[in-house]
């Protein structure tokens, strides 16, 4: 964004502007959830303006127990920009002013507060999932996320009398599966299948390699025994290279149910094999549930991200047009980096211990993850505007595939967030931004 009154080329002074821009829109509201870059000499407007954003390195997670529960059933998807977001008030406005380092930190996920809108929410006979989704999208309480994503994804139902008896039968289906098409021999397979098997075999390993616990054998034959379940189970993509990353979200999830302290320290030796069976079962079903509303991303050539791409040009073309002109003039295409932010869904992109925050926000769009996806995109690589300008095309593309993120920690993620929100907000009466 350009203006006056501050350096054009200050990543921080260009959001204010894009702040400002939007604040007359949401005057009187507050940001679910979010990190707002701003500076102690420019103070937000209206003065009691008091955004919020959750993190879960809360203690209190670990002194509160986890109640489940459920209440009545709304539908799988909710309007992303209107009543689950804008519609959202802060819990309070006592949060003091930006520090000396500029970021506003509001309340934390886990807060007492937050965590009693979870246990509300889940206590109830049957989950209303679009109350659930308003909540999640800012954060999930990490030992709520099991249940939670369960429900947010469709794979457990809402009502709470069904949920236990519907897991017990996906999971039996899931075990049917294995033994009718990963437990056979190779000569009971055609060679499409061998192959398949073999890239998959060869893909685990690689897996989140900066992360010791996804080396551990056991833990890469399971990702074997989901992906190739899976890839002959949907035999209009198959296996594709990157679905394998989009796995270890759920295996970390579930796990955390059976499995307690930090992941470094986690040892599946202790489970015993239903466990093991049951994760697995989930893990694959979860994926199942997820993958549905974005199949022709891993279809023959990939036509739902060539067009997410596309739209993230444009988009960051209208949002800082210095930025898109340069990549433009340097011949660097949104393809050649954006393609794989889009094909493994920013996981190989952020450290590891973010991804399930992160991911809290996918699920909580529901149906209409594909199209935010793109503002996160947008957000996530004009975080370093003022950096892509002085590189030429090698020094970009060598930085874009070796980002500086590997220090962050969760309010940089929450103003990924915040921004994509606030462009969200902008352009989603316009939708003629976007076209080409």
């Amino acid at each position: 964004m350009s203006g006056g009154g501050g350096s054009p080329n200050n990543t921080e002074w260009r959001f204010n502007q894009t702040l400002r821009n939007v604040q007359g829109m949401l005057k009187g509201r507050s940001f679910p959830g979010k990190v707002l870059l701003t500076r102690r000499s420019e103070p937000l407007s209206p003065p009691d303006y008091s955004p919020r954003f959750e993190s879960e390195h809360d203690e209190d997670e670990r002194k509160e127990g986890s109640q489940e529960g459920e209440g009545q059933a709304s539908g799988n998807s909710f309007d992303s920009t209107s009543s689950k977001k804008s519609n959202l008030l802060s819990t309070g406005s006592s949060n003091s002013l930006p520090d000396a380092q500029g970021l506003v930190s509001g309340a934390r996920a886990t807060d007492s507060a937050r965590i009693a809108k979870f246990t509300t929410e889940l206590s109830r006979p049957a989950v209303i999932l679009d109350k659930l989704r308003e909540l999640s999208w800012s954060g999930v309480p990490p030992y709520m996320r099991p249940n939670v994503w369960r429900l947010l994804l469709g794979y457990a139902p809402p009502n709470k009398d069904r949920r236990e008896g519907v897991l017990t039968r996906k999971r039996l289906e899931y075990v049917e599966c294995v033994s009718q098409y990963y437990d056979i021999p190779d000569s009971e397979r055609s060679d499409e299948e061998i192959t398949m098997l073999r890239q998959i075999a060869v893909d685990c390993p690689r897996t989140v390699p900066d992360v010791t616990f996804f080396q551990n054998p056991q833990i890469q034959k399971s990702l074997e025994r989901i992906l190739y379940t899976w890839a002959i189970r949907h035999p209009a993509s198959g296996y594709v290279q990157g679905i394998n990353d989009l796995v270890t979200p759920f295996l970390v999830v579930f796990l955390s149910e059976h499995l307690e302290g930090n992941m470094d320290t986690w040892s599946v030796d202790n489970l015993s094999a239903q466990d093991i069976s049951n994760i697995e079962a989930d893990c694959y079903w979860c994926l199942s549930k997820f993958l549905d509303g974005m199949q022709d991303h891993y279809t023959f050539a990939q036509p739902g991200i060539q067009r997410l791409v596309f739209r993230l040009k444009e988009l960051v073309r209208r949002i800082d047009e210095p930025v898109s002109k340069h990549i433009e003039e340097q011949g660097l295409e949104f393809l050649q980096f954006a393609f794989r932010w889009f094909n493994c869904l920013m996981i190989r992109e952020v450290p590891f211990h973010l991804v399930t925050r992160l991911w809290d926000t996918y699920l909580a769009e529901g149906d209409y993850l594909p199209d935010f996806l793109v503002y996160i995109s947008a957000s996530f690589l004009l975080t370093w505007s003022d950096k892509l300008q002085k590189l030429d095309f090698q020094e970009m593309v060598m930085f874009l595939q070796h980002l500086p993120t590997r220090t962050w920690a969760h309010h940089e993620l929450e103003m990924v967030l915040s921004r994509a929100y606030m462009w969200h907000t902008m352009f989603k009466s316009s939708p003629s931004h976007l076209a080409s």
